[in-house]
C-alpha cells in the first residue's frame, strides 16, 4: 500500500442544520470542548449551513420563517470548531435574493470552506465540493425538496447565461379523492371561474406547453392536481430530468473521489408519527426513494435535514441513511436585523426591535420552536468505515438548551445522564420501522450493522 487512503479506512461526522449567528471560541463549558473535540477528531466532518453570510449588500427576499443573516466571520467559527465543508441547498438561500446567497458562497470560497448544492448555473449547484483528508478524498453533493422557485439554480445557453441558484430536486404530488369529491371540486372550478380562466390562459399560449389533463378523471384546482378514485390517496414523484441531471455528477464524483456523501434537506414529512411543528416525524416517500437511490448509484452516506428535528436512521445495503438530523447550532433568534415584511406579519410596527419580534413570534417562548424539546435535540454521529465496509455509527447526543433564554439556547452541548438517554431513546424508536437497532452504552448510541 502506498497511500493511506487505499486502506478504505475513514471515519466521517455529520451534522444537521448550522444556524450560527453568534462566535463559539469564547466558550469553555467542559460539555462544549468535549463536542467540538469529537468534529474536530473526525477524519472529515460536514454541516448543513442554513444561513447566509453577508453585509446586506443585496435586498430581501421573501422567507416562511426567520431571514437568516449573520456576520461573516461566524463562518470563521465553523472552522475552528472542525468542520470541514458544508451542504448549502436549503430554502432559506434566497432569504436575501440572489445577491445574499453569492455573497454567501463567496465568503466560504475565501475562507477555503468546500461547500455544494448552490452555484452560478444548475451544473455549479449540482456538481460536489472535495475535501483532500489524509484518509481519502471525499466528495460532497446536496439537493433541497423545499424551496422557493426562484431559488432554484438553472442552465445556461452558449447565447445566455445560467441561473444562480440550489440545486432543487422536484417532486409533483396528485392526489386522488372519490367521486362524489372529484364531481364537488369540478362544480368549484366552473362556478368560481377558474375553469374558464385555466382554458384562457391554455388558449393564449404565452406560458407554454402544459400537461393537458382528461377533464372526465382529473383536474387541477387551487394549483393541485386531482384524479378520479375509489378513495383518497396522493402519490408522489420525483422529477426525472432533476434525477438524470443529478445522477450525471454522482457517476462523475466516483471517479474523483474515494468516498461520496449526499445531503437533502426537505421539510416535508410522510403519514404517520406524531406532529412537531408542520411536520411529523416519518419522512416522506420520496424521500426514502432518493435516498436509497442515491446509495445505489454509489453514494456513501446520505445525510437528511430540514424539519429541525430528528428523525429515524436506516442501513440501506451497508450505507447510513440519516432521514433528518435535526439542528445543530440553533441561534435563529440572535439575528440582528428583520425586515418590515416580518414585523408586519406579527402586528408589529416600527418602534419595535429584533428582540420584541422574536418574543412575540414565540409568545415569550410557549409556542414555535421555544415550546418544544425535539428541536434542541440532535446527534453527532461519526460513521467509521474499515476496508470500506461499514464497522459502526456512533451517535453523541446533542443538548441545544431547551427552555434556557434566548442568549443562551441554540449552542450545542454534549449531552449527559436523563437529557442524554432521552435524545437516544427517541432516536431508537424513530429508528426502529427502519429495521434498525441502537445500542445504548452510557450516552453514547451505538450502530453496528
Amino acid at each position: 500500500m502506498l497511500y493511506e487512503a487505499e486502506s478504505g479506512d475513514i471515519s466521517i461526522a455529520v451534522v444537521g442544520d448550522a444556524m450560527i449567528s453568534r462566535r463559539m471560541q469564547a466558550f469553555g463549558e467542559p460539555q462544549f470542548l468535549k463536542l467540538v473535540e469529537l468534529v474536530r477528531a473526525a477524519d472529515v466532518s460536514i454541516a448543513n449551513l442554513e444561513f447566509l453570510f453577508h453585509d446586506y449588500e443585496s435586498s430581501w427576499g421573501w422567507s416562511h420563517g426567520t431571514y437568516t443573516r449573520a456576520d461573516p466571520r461566524m463562518l470563521d467559527e465553523l472552522k475552528w470548531m472542525g468542520f470541514d465543508a458544508v451542504f448549502t441547498a436549503n430554502n432559506h438561500a434566497y432569504d436575501f435574493s440572489e445577491g445574499g446567497f453569492l455573497a454567501t458562497l463567496k465568503h466560504l470560497e475565501e475562507r477555503d470552506i468546500p461547500h455544494a448544492g448552490g452555484g452560478r448555473d444548475i451544473d455549479h449547484a449540482r456538481a460536489p465540493a472535495y475535501v483532500d483528508s489524509r484518509r481519502g478524498r471525499v466528495a460532497l453533493m446536496s439537493a433541497a425538496t423545499t424551496f422557493s422557485e426562484v431559488s432554484r439554480a438553472g442552465p445556461g445557453r452558449a447565447d445566455f447565461p445560467g441561473r444562480p441558484g440550489i440545486n432543487a430536486l422536484r417532486h409533483n404530488s396528485v392526489h386522488y379523492v372519490p367521486r362524489e369529491v372529484f364531481e364537488a371540486l369540478q362544480k368549484a372550478n366552473r362556478e368560481l371561474g377558474f375553469e374558464a380562466h385555466a382554458e384562457a390562459i391554455a388558449r393564449f399560449g404565452f406560458t407554454g406547453r402544459g400537461k393537458t389533463l382528461d377533464s372526465a378523471t382529473a383536474l387541477r384546482f387551487m394549483g393541485a392536481e386531482l384524479r378520479l378514485d375509489e378513495a383518497f390517496r396522493t402519490e408522489t414523484t420525483l422529477n426525472k430530468e432533476d434525477m438524470d441531471g443529478i445522477a450525471r455528477w454522482i457517476r462523475g464524483a466516483r471517479k474523483q473521489a474515494d468516498w461520496l456523501a449526499y445531503g437533502l434537506h426537505a421539510h416535508e414529512s410522510g403519514e404517520t408519527g406524531d406532529y412537531h411543528g408542520g411536520a411529523r416525524t416519518s419522512p416522506p416517500g420520496f424521500m426514502v426513494e432518493f435516498a436509497h437511490w442515491a446509495i445505489d448509484q454509489g453514494c456513501d452516506l446520505f445525510a437528511g435535514h430540514g424539519p429541525h428535528y430528528l428523525r429515524g436512521i436506516e442501513i440501506y445495503k451497508g450505507r447510513p441513511v440519516f432521514y433528518s438530523l435535526g439542528n445543530f447550532i440553533m441561534q435563529n433568534e440572535t439575528v440582528p436585523w428583520i425586515p418590515h415584511e416580518a414585523y408586519r406579519n406579527f402586528g408589529l410596527g416600527a418602534e419595535h426591535t429584533p428582540g420584541d419580534y422574536f418574543s412575540d413570534r414565540s409568545d415569550n417562548g410557549t409556542r414555535g420552536f421555544p415550546a418544544d424539546p425535539v428541536f434542541w435535540q440532535a446527534v453527532l454521529p461519526v460513521c467509521t468505515y474499515k476496508a470500506r465496509v461499514l464497522q459502526e455509527v456512533r451517535l453523541y447526543p446533542v443538548d441545544l438548551g431547551f427552555g434556557r433564554a434566548i442568549p443562551q439556547r441554540g449552542r450545542p452541548m454534549l449531552a449527559e445522564g436523563k437529557v442524554a438517554q432521552a435524545i437516544l431513546g427517541w432516536l431508537r424508536e424513530l429508528s426502529e420501522p427502519f429495521g434498525t437497532e441502537i445500542a445504548i452504552d452510557g450516552d453514547i448510541g451505538l450502530i453496528r450493522p
